[in-house]
């Protein structure tokens, strides 16, 4: 079931510099998987070493932060929309 990823410019290096990519994936963690056997390197920018969304990554499934909801573990279904979103700093 392919769902299409929103890449930010700083990430988007690792994926040729493609703005959008397709991905599998029955949740937002199979697709990340997918993403990484086709564009290494990616996973480890947006998870930490426990696995878990590191935390100045955001990710959006439909317009929701995944962060309120099952994180990861949520469910996808063809034609859905994500978008990866780095934390913003400043003052």
């Amino acid at each position: 079931m392919p769902v299409s990823f929103r890449i930010p410019a700083p990430l988007r290096p690792l994926t040729k510099n493609h703005d959008e990519v397709q991905a599998d994936g029955e949740t937002i963690r199979d697709a990340i998987d997918d993403l990484e056997r086709k564009y290494p390197g990616l996973k480890d920018r947006l998870l930490d070493e426990k696995g878990a969304l590191r935390r100045y990554i955001n990710i959006f499934h439909n317009d929701e932060d995944v962060r309120f909801g099952k994180a990861l573990g949520t469910a996808l279904k063809d034609g859905d929309r994500l978008a990866i979103v780095p934390a913003i700093a400043g003052g």
